[in-house]
């Protein structure tokens, strides 16, 4: 079986995330999602909050699997028996970290593949981070992520800027 593994924080889940699985689970015959913990990030939603919005996201779609993971990638896609780890690229931009990524990941696992899909054109400039700006900010961001995340994300805003009122 051949399973690839597609990691990331999803904070929060975006319709180019989505395009990837969908795209994906054409290829492969099993699309693991790992939702990761990233220290570099301050997240919107919990680790469990983001598994739960992308198994809702997901729901439709065969052949995929939601989980969590704390760590290194390369530990995940053994213990989940992954055959590549899928990642994404939006631009140019994103290519040299991904570059990195993949090349240590290699170099901590020898046989770990990576394989690079490119989002459809109306998802090359959308990102978790941009999306919640516009959201926190008041824009209109329900075109860029599922309704259920959107829903999701209004809530939050709502209950971080309640919080801060006090």
């Amino acid at each position: 079986m051949r399973s690839v593994l597609y990691p990331g924080s999803f904070d929060p889940p975006t319709n180019g995330h989505l395009d990837l699985i969908c795209r994906a689970s054409r290829l492969f015959d099993r699309v693991i999602v790992a939702i990761g913990t990233n220290i570099e990030k301050n997240p919107m939603f919990s680790s469990e909050e983001r598994k739960t919005l992308m198994q809702k996201c997901c729901k439709d779609i065969d052949k995929v699997e939601v989980v969590s993971f704390d760590g290194l990638t390369v530990n995940a896609l053994e213990i989940h028996h992954g055959t590549a780890i899928l990642r994404g690229l939006r631009a140019f931009s994103d290519f040299e970290y991904e570059l990195q990524m993949a090349l240590m990941n290699r170099s901590l696992k020898e046989d770990c593949e990576t394989i690079f899909m490119m989002p459809t054109a109306n998802n090359s400039f959308v990102s978790s981070s941009m999306v919640k700006v516009a959201a926190y900010h008041g824009g209109d961001f329900s075109q860029h992520v599922p309704p259920v995340v959107a829903a999701a994300m209004k809530q939050k805003i709502m209950e971080t800027k309640n919080e801060q009122s006090f």
